[in-house]
């Protein structure tokens, strides 16, 4: 769920139970649901109505005693499939925990209360990559040091040995970059919220929405702002970390996010959109996708990696913020052979159900063919959108 306040996914908060559903060919499980989740629990654990603690899919619980039940899951929450024995199908979509199993008076917290930070929940992506970036910090500590190594080309040679890798980590290993990382404050970061925590939408109206493939990628964000006489700034971004200097370290063998940059020449297209369209624009913000080669779990069947935007964002003087829909933002960035996610749909209307619209995730990349990882809706004005992932991705990222 995003946090209205910081605009970030929370991971952990207070619900009530909505409903309970039996799970046909279950004997001791029925459904909780929440929203528009769905939830295996242990019959009678809960009721309509009761409080409860939901870890959404995605999280990591601390490894303690509290949460020793999940150490075979190394403490991650997945969708999860049951067959019971051929007698029915289930898929369950997080974690419900009463308060009882935090030794919690029923008022400690109110409905909608959120306990990320407070339970010390993290995403399990995040950890993957801290583990990543430990493996590979001899390519990392190379990475940083790209200036040194092009111009002393006996470094390349020591660090072709095994021992001289480790040398060459006592000495440059832990130099960091002198500017202090920080994040332009006119960028919002990109999330989007899942449909499942968004019942209010459903059933659907005569609303008409655009439909884009969600891409299995990491967010990328380029970015410029004008300046005081005609100069301006200039940034390109991940998820959370600001690439000021083009060797700073990333979690990738090389900088995916400066190649895409320097690929599709975003200076120069993000400087022509910004003193170009108007008078009134203070700056312009291409946001999207880089997926391939050893980003996330689908490589697309790719050698290397590739960029798609969905966002196009013009700031306007007196502070209102313009998001353009995907048809015009492709059309705009047409003009600078930008690509852009693939649109399904331009007409599309919600179901009556959530069911029936993560159903509708289920379906085919047009990238290659091969399972998509959902999609993502948004409305004409460009203001509203939300996504709704796949469960079979789910599912095959769950195997992996």
């Amino acid at each position: 769920m995003i946090n209205p306040g910081t605009k970030q996914r929370e991971l952990a908060y207070v619900v009530a139970i909505d409903a309970i559903e039996p799970i046909e060919g279950s004997d001791n499980c029925e459904a909780a649901i929440v929203g528009g989740w769905k939830v295996m629990v242990r019959k009678e654990t809960f009721q309509p109505g009761d409080k409860a603690v939901y870890f959404e899919i995605d999280s990591k619980l601390p490894e303690t005693e509290t949460y020793e039940f999940l150490a075979k899951k190394h403490y991650k929450i997945k969708t999860q499939k049951y067959t019971f024995g051929g007698r029915g199908n289930f898929i369950s979509q997080g974690l419900l925990m009463s308060f009882k199993d935090f030794n919690w008076d029923n008022d400690k917290y109110e409905i909608g209360e959120f306990l990320t930070k407070e339970l010390g929940v993290t995403y399990a992506i995040a950890d993957d990559n801290k583990r990543k970036t430990s493996v590979n910090k001899y390519a990392r500590m190379k990475q940083r040091n790209a200036k040194l190594f092009a111009k002393y080309n006996f470094l390349n040679k020591i660090y072709a040995k095994p021992f001289g890798k480790k040398v060459l980590f006592l000495i440059l290993g832990n130099r960091h970059d002198a500017k202090a990382s920080f994040w332009p404050e006119w960028v919002v970061k990109t999330d989007e919220e899942r449909v499942q925590n968004l019942p209010q939408l459903f059933p659907g109206d005569d609303t008409e929405w655009f439909v884009t493939e969600k891409i299995d990628g990491t967010s990328t964000t380029f970015t410029m702002k004008k300046g005081k006489r005609n100069k301006y700034e200039f940034y390109v971004c991940s998820r959370n970390v600001v690439f000021d200097k083009p060797d700073k370290q990333c979690f990738y063998e090389t900088n995916v996010y400066t190649q895409i940059a320097e690929k599709y020449n975003m200076e120069f297209v993000l400087h022509n959109l910004l003193y170009t369209s108007g008078n009134d624009i203070t700056f312009v913000t291409i946001q999207g996708e880089t997926y391939g080669k050893g980003i996330q779990q689908r490589d697309y069947h790719m050698d290397d990696v590739d960029f798609k935007a969905f966002n196009l964002i013009f700031g306007h003087k007196d502070g209102s913020i313009e998001r353009l829909n995907p048809r015009e933002m492709t059309d705009w960035l047409d003009l600078y052979q930008i690509p852009c996610v693939p649109i399904l749909d331009e007409h599309f209307r919600l179901p009556n159900t959530i069911d029936e619209m993560v159903a509708y995730a289920d379906g085919n990349s047009v990238i290659d063919n091969d399972y998509r990882e959902g999609v993502v809706l948004r409305t004409y004005d460009g203001v509203n959108s939300f996504k709704a992932v796949s469960n079979t991705y789910l599912l095959n990222k769950n195997n992996q």
